[in-house]
């Protein structure tokens, strides 16, 4: 999935703050859950208007920014 399919940013819709597409879910609510240690299916089951995808899809997207791959640095990944 790309970013455009996944995160809607409207300055009429939560005051431009990124969400789940079709939704009124942070972005962040799923980083801030993951962080105090609450599993995936916690968060998707109080946010029953976020799927499965999309959160998966949004922490593959942000690990890829931050973790360095064979294609951006020539090296495999440990």
């Amino acid at each position: 999935m790309q970013l455009h399919e996944i995160v809607s940013i409207n300055p009429k819709r939560m005051g431009g703050t990124p969400v789940f597409k079709g939704t009124r879910v942070p972005i962040q609510s799923l980083f801030d859950w993951l962080s105090e240690g609450i599993p995936l299916p916690e968060f998707l089951e109080n946010f029953p208007s976020v799927s499965q995808e999309q959160a998966i899809a949004i922490i593959e997207l942000a690990a890829q920014k931050i973790i360095p791959n064979e294609n951006s640095t020539g090296r495999k990944s440990a």
